[in-house]
This record gives structure tokens, C-alpha cells and sequence, in this order.
């Protein structure tokens, strides 16, 4: 089987596999290039197409210079027209990067691909199918767009495709319910991370009455995600259990109003649109007061390959959200490294993290559940220990790359003996 896939070019050749959409792409393409052909389509050069090899898989970068220069002028036209007010995002619009979307039509004609899957990019498939009228297409969405968008645009993008995969059953059963025609196409392929890499720590040499406790927070440093939730939280947890530590790992990246707050009829979404005045990372260093300010560390970004090191020296990790996440990668991540959870009721987490077995879930947005939950972890040292010990088993049974890719593979063969 030949087998290509799209990422959205604003990924460049040669990728950065740190961000989770290429990484994701990358740890399946991977393992299905042991034994099919593999084509990766990527953003590249301005003017020429690039082609590199990584890990037995072709990178295509494809030139963007032109689809760039037209979306700034109609970013600009748009800021001075009568749409200065179109909330639309510039993903939305059926021309965002043509230019890179032909080019990939007719390369993956010239190619002869049995499959192409394509991320998020739904403008795409209209395209890939005038060209390609006997390719299987394949959408995997990450995010929730495809509910959000208009309707009658996706459904005309919908009916042209032949899988619609969504990385959670709650990113799935949303395009289920609003596509209904569409909903025998439409299934399941979590995220995954490398369980061979988050290796189970060793909490025998960790566990101590008296050691300073730590807690981990892994993420978008951006409002959805609910950092300032867990400051206040943490000013809580300290007035009880004052030796505890927070690392906040994480790059400030606030995604823009109109791909968050726009998009969403959620309340506690919409009120989000409070921290959009200023910087999102100096409004948390201003809330903290000075004698708690100390045992917060802002770490900032980190590759991949130091993660391990802070979920090992973590005792618990929180995933504050306040959005519906689509799944919540640093979930899996923490439990395949044995450390227990406590996260909200959002999204693909509950399919994740199992409440009283790998973690606790609390409501979104409630700074005192979530500082009781902490609290209640922090003063049990064999919990956390048997939670640890449940999320590794859990990661390993369903977040593993090779079980994705394998499942993945059930989903390409069934393509081809149901058609």
C-alpha cells in the first residue's frame, strides 16, 4: 500500500517532531513504513521543493511563497474592509493555502498513493478528489473545527471523504452528531506517546515522609488551559502543605480569539476573553504573592527528551483545563511515567485519565476542588503510588504508537474491503 500524508503547511520540512501534530504524523507514518511506501506532504521552501528522508519516510516540503503572500494581502484587506469584524478564522476559508493544496493533488496523482490522510486540513479534500477521483481520503481532526465551522461547507468537504478519524470519542461523536450521514465513517485513533521512552519511575527511592513535593504542569501556557486556575489553587495547597513545589513547563502560546473564543457558544470559554488584554504569562507572575511566588518555577519550553526527567521527579501532575480538550497528550505522557493525575471533567480527558484509579478528576474552573485533590494526594503517598502504577498499565494498553498504528492500519484495510 502507498500511503500519504498532509500536515498543514505551517509545518516545515524538515518538521519539528516536539510539536504534537508532526510528532503524531511522524510515530505512525514510522511504523507503517516498515512495510508500505510513505509519503509525508509538509510546508518548504518558498520556491522549491524539498525532499529529505527521516526514519524511512519521504518529506515533501512544498513551496508556500505565493499562498503566503495573497493570505497577508487579504489579511489586510480584511482589517480595512467591511469583514474587520469576521470572527471567521483564516483556516476556515476554502482558499487558505490552494496554492500548497494543488500542488499536493497533483504530486499525490503523479505518485499513484492508494491513501492519503490529511490533518485538519478539510479544504483539501474538494480538491484532492477532482484529481485523485480513486484515492481513499482520510480526515483526522485533533481539534474541534469541523463542528464549529459552517455547516454546509464541511458537509460538502464530508461527503467526499471516506474516514473521518477523531483523536478522542468526544472529538468523534460531536462530528457524529452533527454529520449524522457521515457517522458509519467516522471513528477513533487516540494520540499516543513513546512508552518505551516514559519508563515507570521508581518510587521507592522517591518516597519520603519528609522530601519536598512536587508538582508538574505540562502545556500551552495559554488561558483555555487553565493556568491561573492552578496558581490559585496552588496558594491554597501551600497554606496546608507549605513544602511543595510547581514547575510550570510550557511555552506562553495564547491561541488567537477568533480560533478559541469565536468558535466557542462555551460560557466558561467565552469568558476567557478577559486575559486577552495583555500577556497571559504576566498576569500569572502577578498573581502570586510573594512567599508562594518562590516555590513556582515558570521552566518554559523543553524538547521532548527532558520531559521524562521532570514527570520522574514529579509526585503529581495537573491538567487544569477549562475548554473541552480534544485529548490532553501530557495525561498519558504522566502516566506512562507512573505518575498519578488530577485533572477536569473535559474533552477526550475522561477517556484518559480514570477517576480514584489512575488520578482525580475535578470540575473545570473551581481553584478549591482542585487544591482538595492535590491536597488529598499529596498527604497519601501509597494513592499516588497505586494511581502511578494504574495509569502506566493503562498508557501501555491503549496509548502505545505501535498499537495506534496498528489500529490505524485495520482502519486503511477496511477502506479497501468494504469499497
Amino acid at each position: 500500500m502507498k500511503i500519504a500524508f498532509v500536515l498543514q503547511p505551517i509545518f516545515r520540512v524538515p518538521v519539528n517532531k516536539s510539536i504534537s501534530i508532526p510528532l503524531l504524523n511522524h510515530e505512525l507514518a514510522k511504523r507503517l513504513a516498515l512495510s508500505h511506501e510513505v509519503i509525508v506532504y509538509a510546508g518548504g521552501n518558498r520556491i522549491h521543493k524539498k525532499i529529505i528522508c527521516d526514519d524511512g519516510i519521504l518529506y515533501y516540503g512544498m513551496p508556500t511563497g505565493a499562498d503566503e503572500v495573497f493570505l497577508k494581502v487579504f489579511k489586510g484587506w480584511r482589517l480595512i474592509s467591511r469583514f474587520r469584524n469576521d470572527q471567521q478564522p483564516l483556516f476556515g476559508y476554502s482558499f487558505y493555502y490552494g496554492g500548497y493544496i494543488l500542488q499536493v493533488a497533483l504530486d499525490l496523482r503523479k505518485q499513484k498513493c492508494d491513501v492519503v490522510h490529511i490533518h485538519h486540513l478539510s479544504q483539501s479534500i474538494p480538491v484532492i478528489r477532482a484529481i485523485n477521483p480513486e484515492i481513499k481520503i482520510v480526515l483526522h481532526m485533533n481539534m474541534d473545527w469541523l463542528t464549529q465551522l459552517d455547516h454546509l461547507m464541511i458537509e460538502t468537504r464530508l461527503s467526499q471523504s471516506d474516514l473521518i478519524l477523531g483523536c478522542s470519542n468526544y472529538i468523534t461523536e460531536r462530528i457524529r452528531q452533527r454529520f449524522p450521514q457521515v457517522a458509519d465513517r467516522c471513528h477513533t485513533v487516540f494520540n499516543g506517546v513513546d512508552v518505551d521512552h516514559f519508563i515507570e519511575k521508581d518510587y521507592s527511592s522517591t518516597i519520603t515522609n519528609n522530601a519536598v513535593k512536587r508538582i508538574l504542569f505540562v502545556g500551552r501556557v495559554s488561558p483555555e488551559k487553565g493556568v491561573h486556575t492552578l496558581l490559585d489553587a496552588f496558594k491554597k495547597v501551600v497554606e496546608d502543605y507549605p513544602d511543595v513545589q510547581l514547575d510550570i513547563i510550557g511555552k506562553q502560546l495564547v491561541l488567537p480569539l477568533n480560533e478559541l473564543i469565536a468558535l466557542s457558544d462555551d460560557t466558561k470559554v467565552k469568558e476567557l476573553a478577559s486575559f486577552y488584554s495583555g500577556s497571559y504569562l504576566s498576569s500569572l507572575k502577578n498573581r502570586l504573592p510573594l512567599h508562594v511566588a518562590s516555590q513556582v518555577s515558570f521552566v518554559g519550553g523543553i524538547p521532548n527528551l527532558q520531559l521524562l526527567n521532570f514527570y520522574h521527579k514529579a509526585d503529581i501532575l495537573i491538567f487544569p483545563s477549562i475548554w473541552n480538550e480534544p485529548f490532553g497528550i501530557s495525561n498519558v505522557e504522566a502516566m506512562a511515567s507512573g505518575v498519578p493525575v488530577v485533572a477536569t471533567r473535559v474533552g477526550g480527558v475522561l477517556e484518559i485519565v480514570e477517576d480514584g484509579k489512575t488520578g482525580l478528576l475535578v470540575e473545570r474552573d473551581d481553584s478549591t476542588a482542585l487544591s482538595n485533590a492535590i491536597l488529598y494526594l499529596l498527604s497519601n503517598d501509597n494513592e499516588r503510588k497505586s494511581m502511578g502504577q494504574a495509569g502506566r498499565q493503562r498508557a501501555v494498553e491503549l496509548f502505545s504508537w505501535d498499537k495506534l498504528a496498528e489500529k490505524l492500519m485495520y482502519h486503511y484495510r477496511n477502506l479497501f474491503e468494504n469499497s
